[in-house]
């Protein structure tokens, strides 16, 4: 059945079409607002998958074709989706993976193309809404539907998908995704705004979303829609179960206990092992190690969040409020232009900057156009870091998530390019794992820049807040372990200044937090930042005074625009020829009105920027120069006395007296002290003089070359007049 429905959404008219395309798929539809355009898919396996994860794949396809342009490479054709993809992608998982129901564990794919894009790229809300439309008209039991869009703050007020000029003045840019009654996802940085703000925001978008959360409850209305009720769910043996749990409680007490992570997982799995053991041989005709592995899960989550919500206590012996110890150390890596290593806990993640030239920027072509990264943040996860043996790969969705993250934290603290002419390029290499990595992240990208010189506003770090639900009462957790990231209720990342939060990250496994529970983790997390802050301060508290002698140091000589042509040369060849023989790098920004020269030896340093300098400077007529002769020729020579300025030294103005043959006052090669004379602004040829620097024989010296007047006499014209004939 076809069916198109539209409401106003923030500055156009929002339209969701479904029943014309992809008609196969379990969920379709076209969204649309504008000249923005997307065909949201969903399809599903027809088999449940073993355990309680939910298979769900998101994923995001931007097509060159929806700007109007064809790929670059070889290949001609989208290959690699870039990152700005992946991490829509992620957007709109996160929303969606906790609003299934449990036990449904079928393989959901949901593929969102992007066909058509606007001058106002707002496909990022749009893939969410999208996302929950498509799982919504389908028969896949979804306990949605919930929407998503950006929002803004300038002079104020809180603005419903920003345009992109309006995105340049606002204080913060967040995504958030709400249900009816809730919020379900935040994502987005901010320039050093207040917990108030941000929970303003929220409350904004909350309120906002809901007429898209009601236009898609309208078509399944209209539509009548049936969801799957009944779905094959992987039996197991509750009796076994329950008899599992009574049997390994006693001793997951103490496990749940232990403080080291690696031994209090090696306890679990002993017990996990011995409880197998315990009942293949009470139950040798069945197989119950599922049921075995459920009864232990269930045991060590009740303890765990019990112990929390009745007793304050956690884990590792804290309070809901304490942060775990913190190390900090900077300066470890001798070639490396700044390091820092921050410990929190079981957490370490080791970070190093380098410093590059502009042209070091990272170029992605994508659907937003050609966008050059001066600013990079990787994040790397070995297995090693969890204590696990697996093969090394490339970084997955969660790296490139984590990563950035920590740079949308960051970014905001970093002077500008004309303060600083750099690319930067951190790198975090997580050691060690036991939650909230990418905030160490934060942390140690601060450290690490402080140490390499680069002069950050203020300094920066995060913190991870977590939840623990239980019947009415919330239980909101500062700086989380793993275990309470994976057995909680909440994930709320938040990054910022002393003055401000800088980013943040929210997502729940629970339908919805109310606003005054987000209020107090956000206030709850400005206490552990500051706390964190203070500690990193006692390391290192100023930026370095001197960057690494491995850093390459930069120069900035200006430069007129009519000069840049003059500087770069008939293809390239002036400058060229300077880095070649200086081996420095050199960038060229017109717009700027600069000059950037790049390298790590001063001597290279210095003799650039003469080169630069005499390229760019003037020929001025009665100054004197040093020349360098580059050619004898029968009626004089040639003389450099500028590089690649080249002036004629007649034969008549070598000496006061009359030169037969000028090889016998110099060879090429000589350097002789030649004085301007004229120099001719049409064509550029350039007169010189060495006799009018050597004094006659009456000590006077020839001024020729000032141009003399001359006068002329001339008698005024006279109209002859005709006379008329008779």
């Amino acid at each position: 059945m076809y069916l198109k429905k539209e409401m106003e959404f923030g500055k156009g008219k929002l339209s969701i079409e479904t029943g014309k395309l992809a008609k196969q798929a379990a969920g379709s539809v076209v969204i649309s607002q504008g000249d923005t355009v997307l065909l949201v898919t969903v399809a599903t396996g027809k088999e449940p998958k073993l355990g309680d994860f939910m298979p769900l794949t998101v994923d995001v396809q931007s097509k060159m074709y929806a700007v109007g342009k064809i790929p670059g490479g070889y290949l001609k054709r989208e290959s690699r989706p870039p990152e700005s993809d992946l991490l829509i992608a992620r957007l709109t998982d996160r929303p969606l993976r906790p609003l299934f129901p449990e036990g449904y564990t079928y393989d959901t794919h949901v593929i969102i193309t992007i066909l058509s894009v606007g001058e106002e790229n707002i496909y990022e809300s749009l893939a969410m809404i999208g996302a929950s439309a498509a799982l919504s008209v389908s028969k896949i039991p979804f306990l949605g539907p919930i929407a998503g869009a950006k929002i803004g703050y300038i002079n104020g007020e809180y603005l419903l998908n920003p345009t992109l000029a309006e995105f340049e003045e606002s204080e913060i840019d967040i995504s958030v995704a709400a249900s009816m009654d809730a919020i379900v996802m935040v994502e987005g940085e901010a320039k050093e705004v207040s917990e108030e703000i941000i929970v303003g925001a929220l409350r904004f978008a909350q309120e906002a979303l809901k007429p898209a959360c009601q236009l898609q409850l309208d078509m399944m209305e209209e539509l009548k829609v049936e969801k799957m009720e009944e779905f094959i769910v992987p039996e197991y043996n509750e009796e076994v179960i329950k008899e599992v749990e009574a049997h390994v409680k006693e001793v997951l007490i103490s496990a749940t206990l232990i403080k080291d992570k690696m031994e209090r997982y090696d306890t679990y799995d002993v017990i996990k092992k011995d409880a197998k053991t315990y009942f293949a041989e009470k139950y040798p005709e069945d197989n119950f190690s599922d049921e075995v592995s459920i009864g232990v899960s269930n045991v060590k989550r009740d303890l765990i969040r019990g112990r929390i919500a009745n007793d304050g206590l956690r884990i590792d012996g804290r309070d809901l409020l304490t942060v775990r110890p913190i190390t900090c150390e900077t300066g470890l890596l001798p070639r490396v232009h700044g390091t820092s290593l921050f410990t929190r806990g079981e957490t370490q993640a080791l970070v190093s900057v380098t410093l590059g030239s502009i042209r070091d920027a990272k170029r992605d072509e994508t659907i937003d156009g050609e966008i050059y990264h001066k600013f990079m943040l990787h994040y790397n996860f070995p297995p090693f870091s969890v204590g696990e043996a697996r093969f090394l790969r490339g970084p997955g969705r969660r790296e490139i998530g984590h990563g950035n993250l920590a740079l949308r934290g960051v970014k905001h603290v970093l002077p500008s390019e004309e303060d600083f002419p750099y690319t930067i390029r951190i790198v975090s290499e997580i050691l060690e794992s036991n939650g909230s990595s990418s905030m160490a992240t934060v942390c140690g990208s601060s450290m690490a820049l402080m140490n390499a010189g680069v002069p950050i506003k203020k300094p920066v770090a995060g913190i991870a807040m977590g939840l623990i639900k239980e019947g009415e009462g919330y239980h909101i957790l500062t700086d989380i372990l793993g275990d309470e990231d994976h057995l909680g209720d909440m994930d709320f990342k938040v990054v910022g200044t002393a003055d401000g939060i800088t980013a943040l990250q929210m997502d729940i496994k629970i339908e919805g937090l109310p606003e005054e529970v987000m209020s107090k983790a956000l206030d709850q997390a400005k206490v552990g930042r500051l706390h964190i802050l203070g500690e990193m301060a006692k390391e290192i508290t100023t930026v370095s005074d001197e960057m690494s002698k491995y850093a390459p140091k930069t120069l900035q000589i200006p430069i007129p625009s009519k000069k840049v042509g003059v500087l770069i040369g008939p293809g390239g060849k002036n400058i060229r020829a300077i880095t070649d023989e200086t081996g420095v790098e050199v960038n060229i920004d017109d717009e700027a009105g600069f000059v950037t020269v790049y390298t790590s030896d001063q001597k290279a340093m210095d003799r650039a920027k003469y080169l630069i300098e005499m390229s760019i400077i003037d020929v001025e007529v009665g100054v004197v120069y040093d020349g360098k002769v580059t050619e004898l020729k029968d009626f004089g020579a040639l003389v450099e006395v500028l590089p690649k300025k080249i002036g004629l030294l007649h034969i008549s103005e070598v000496a006061h007296k009359h030169v037969k043959d000028i090889s016998e006052f110099m060879k090429v090669g000589d350097i002789v002290k030649v004085k301007v004379k004229r120099v001719d602004e049409r064509g550029g040829k350039i007169s010189l003089s060495m006799k009018a620097l050597i004094p006659r024989e009456d000590g006077t010296f020839d001024h020729e070359h000032e141009e003399k007047k001359k006068t002329y006499d001339k008698k005024p014209y006279k109209k002859k007049e005709w006379k008329k004939r008779d």
